[in-house]
């Protein structure tokens, strides 16, 4: 689907759902990672996620655009237009717009660790570190002996 498309599919939503004309501009973002869509207050502008029309369809995107133009006209007509407001909850339930949108489920990358190990000369006390030291600048904190760089161990750690 195109921005063209896109732009036509919410003005004939606008009219069909609301009854009011949508005067502005609607396009994919492809920058939106968390959000299926966005109404930006300054311009009026619609932004939606094209990762979500690409996973979910046509389907979702409609329930989308919905939930936007809900913002959008009553933000134009000086209402309550957050989620939190009740005009913006009423509007919802009227046209049938989701609150939320669907979530795309995602492996977690795995992301790489190196712990740095550093012992005492006089105690044998060991120290695990994530950021390497400068050890001419500390010492023990068990007996004040020179600490020495031990090894450095990668791990595997899931974020």
């Amino acid at each position: 689907m195109t921005d063209e498309q896109v732009q036509r599919l919410v003005e004939e939503l606008s009219l069909a759902k609301f009854g009011w004309p949508f005067l502005h501009k609607a396009y994919f973002n492809k920058r939106l990672k968390t959000t299926g869509g966005r109404y930006l207050l300054r311009s009026h502008n619609i932004e939606l996620n094209r990762k979500l029309y690409d996973h979910f369809g046509e389907e979702e995107l409609r329930g989308i655009i919905l939930h936007e133009l809900c913002h959008y006209h009553l933000h134009i007509r000086g209402l309550g237009y957050k989620h939190r407001d009740y005009d913006f909850r009423q509007l919802l339930k009227k046209v049938g717009a989701p609150r939320f949108c669907s979530t795309i489920e995602t492996e977690k990358k795995k992301r790489k660790q190196i712990i740095h190990t550093y012992i005492c000369e006089e105690c044998h006390q060991s120290y695990k570190r994530k950021r390497k030291m400068d050890i001419s600048k500390y010492c023990c904190g068990k007996c004040k002996g020179k600490l020495t760089y031990k090894k450095s161990e990668v791990i595997e750690e899931v974020q």
